[in-house]
């Protein structure tokens, strides 16, 4: 979730479910190229080193609706 946004600097932080663990992002690691996320999103993340030698949060994506099995042309069954 993301606990903190200043979207004139460009930096946030997320928090990891189930976890009091916190990693700062900046906006150039949001998917997608958008340049900003709401506070209180829920997103998933992937963590890694960063360029200060700590820990950061990278790839932030929100998940999507679901998508019914079938609906789309995604899931189903192969024939």
């Amino acid at each position: 979730m993301v606990v903190a946004f200043d979207e004139a600097r460009g930096i946030g932080e997320v928090e990891a479910d189930g976890s009091a663990e916190r990693f700062g992002f900046h906006c150039t690691r949001i998917a997608g190229g958008a340049r900003s996320i709401a506070l209180g999103a829920t997103v998933a993340f992937e963590v890694g080193p960063g360029l200060l030698g700590r820990w950061e949060a990278a790839w932030l994506t929100e998940p999507g609706p679901p998508v019914s099995p079938g609906a789309g042309g995604r899931g189903g069954r192969a024939r």
